[in-house]
């Protein structure tokens, strides 16, 4: 037998919904058998004694479920293993890419060509989410709710992404990425060719394309749209020499006010300055050139900055991510050869 008094992260959930996450070994169908046969019953915080209560009965902060059940079978139920164990994958995850943490929050520079959640793609590869939640294993210790994800992001794009620790922190942050309040995403593209000017911004209308097969998934459309809006920044710019043309490249910071698929791949293309290796939008012939050339073998976008609201600390915040080495090299090397000339 065993009593469980509810903390911050167990709270305010359904009976049912709490004891399929604690005994994540159990079936609905035995957790509804235990709670028929009064194996599990509850005490309100102002209330003196444990009664049995409907499945849908809401649990909330310092109650207590007392467990009418052997410890052995409690432990049986209730095993949880490191994500690395469960699927075999050794996969594990590189603190160099934390970008901050606390108590609330796990935030990191997430690498390209990883899924940011399990089966993503309709890969077997271990996920981002499951690397950050192995990594936590030993020091976070809610028995029912697991760090999540804030939001989510492509998966050949490097990127600062968001983590929260604590189930009300990540209901007010997902809500905030929802209605695009507080929140603050900027981007940096290595793209080809120059900018129209050194700042402006894209307002070109976006169509999403439902179940493309041979087509791009999102196209400009001035008729069935959705509204998008880019801002665009000059950072720097090189000239590649080729044996046979000289190629401009553009080092842009795109910040946007709508979230739309692809938007800034769609609208940097827009403006004839296509983001290098984007294999969907982007010049072909260009992005093969620099794969065999300069090695490039994803698409030249990082999501570095982003700024947003800390609830628990109760200030705004503003993080930065450094660019990924693949990136940073490919910059060094343009620089390099640049300055030769």
């Amino acid at each position: 037998m065993q009593i469980i008094t509810i903390e911050e992260n167990d709270a305010n959930q359904r009976l049912d919904k709490f004891l399929k996450k604690l005994f994540i070994n159990a079936t609905r169908a035995l957790i509804y058998k235990f709670n028929r046969k009064s194996k599990i019953k509850v005490k309100v915080l102002w209330e003196d004694w444990f009664q049995k209560r409907d499945n849908d009965f809401k649990i909330w902060l310092w109650d207590e479920v007392k467990l009418f059940i052997s410890d052995k079978d409690i432990e049986e139920l209730s095993a949880r293993r490191p994500v690395s164990i469960e699927t075999g994958l050794k996969k594990s995850f590189d603190k160099k890419d934390i970008v901050f943490e606390d108590s609330d929050l796990f935030i990191i520079n997430k690498n390209f060509w990883i899924n940011v959640h399990p089966w993503d793609f309709k890969s077997k590869e271990v996920s981002i989410i499951q690397q950050v939640q192995d990594y936590l294993w030993e020091k976070f210790n809610s028995l029912t709710f697991k760090p999540s994800l804030v939001h989510r992001i492509d998966r050949d794009t490097s990127w600062i992404l968001m983590i929260a620790k604590k189930k009300d922190i990540l209901s007010k942050l997902v809500e905030d990425f929802k209605n695009h309040k507080k929140i603050k995403k900027t981007y940096l593209a290595i793209c080809f060719w120059k900018l129209p000017q050194k700042s402006g911004t894209i307002t070109k209308k976006l169509l999403r394309i439902e179940n493309a097969q041979n087509r791009n998934k999102v196209e400009i459309n001035e008729k069935q749209w959705q509204i998008a809006i880019s801002h665009y920044k000059w950072i720097e710019e090189f000239v590649v020499k080729t044996k046979n043309w000289n190629q401009n490249i553009s080092v842009v910071e795109v910040q946007i006010e709508t979230w739309r698929m692809h938007q800034i791949r769609v609208h940097l293309e827009s403006i004839k300055c296509p983001i290098i290796w984007d294999k969907a939008y982007g010049n072909k012939s260009l992005n093969h050139y620099f794969e065999k050339d300069f090695w490039v073998k994803r698409q030249m976008l990082h999501a570095y900055k982003i700024s947003f609201f800390h609830y628990w600390e109760k200030k705004n915040m503003e993080l930065e991510a450094k660019m990924k080495k693949d990136m940073q090299d490919f910059l060094d090397k343009i620089s390099f050869d640049n300055k030769k000339y």
